[in-house]
């Protein structure tokens, strides 16, 4: 059971560290750390918990990940439910402590949109379903790639988490103004139970888009850019 429980402490880590900081730094009064801080934030939840759990479950905490890396031939058929199933509990648990830690702030008058994903009007930028269905697939396939590459037994031994948490911060910097950035069912769905707008209608597409790019990023390095032995 390590396993799976070091896949829902990870995941809570990431959608409480990043969404946290979303939600309660943001835009804070004066001093709020912006879409910048927020990147950042996202970045470094991953980069911590790969180092501190990454021997222990191989640090997916994102079924988009796992789905891909099972697509890569990185992973078991026989673990993939457990481990998604770990990471909706991960996330769910994140939003819900989240939830009530917002509820105390002084003038609280609802969560609003919660740090949840979302097109058309529920995009910060107003990109539109298709604009989020493509960025939502190249992004998530691009971080497959770099999983998987990064995780190589060819590459450099100990520096994994870096480059994941690196280009879990480009991601970021990229796409929250068109999706406020998913490329993690797991992460969208916690969020999107306590949003106070539609995010629950739209969360469909923040289960498609990523697992589409993540069988599209494991199949691409396996077939393209591995090493044949």
């Amino acid at each position: 059971m390590n396993k799976y429980l070091a896949e829902i402490i990870g995941t809570f880590w990431l959608v409480f560290g990043g969404c946290g900081s979303a939600v309660l730094a943001a835009a804070y009064p004066e001093l709020g750390i912006g879409f910048a801080g927020v990147s950042l934030a996202f970045g470094l939840t991953v980069l911590t918990a790969a180092y501190a759990l990454g021997h222990i479950s191989g640090a997916h905490f994102n079924p988009a990940i796992s789905i891909g890396l099972w697509a890569g031939g990185r992973f078991e058929t026989k673990e993939l439910i457990p481990y998604i199933i770990s990471q909706v509990i991960g996330a769910c648990l994140a939003a819900f402590i989240l939830f009530m830690i917002v509820q105390g702030k002084a003038d609280f008058n609802g969560v609003g949109g919660f740090a949840s994903n979302g097109f058309a009007e529920l995009s910060p930028g107003q990109y539109s379903l298709v604009s989020a269905l493509i960025i939502e697939i190249v992004l998530t396939a691009g971080f497959l790639i770099i999983i998987m590459g990064s995780t190589d037994k060819l590459a450099p031994a100990g520096f994994a988490p870096i480059a994941i948490g690196l280009a879990l911060t480009l991601i970021h910097l990229i796409s929250i103004p068109v999706t406020n950035t998913s490329v993690n069912p797991a992460r969208s769905t916690g969020v999107a139970l306590f949003a106070e707008t539609a995010a629950l209608s739209q969360l469909w597409l923040f289960w498609v888009a990523p697992i589409i790019g993540g069988l599209l990023g494991g199949v691409i390095y396996k077939l393209l850019l591995a090493k044949k032995a």
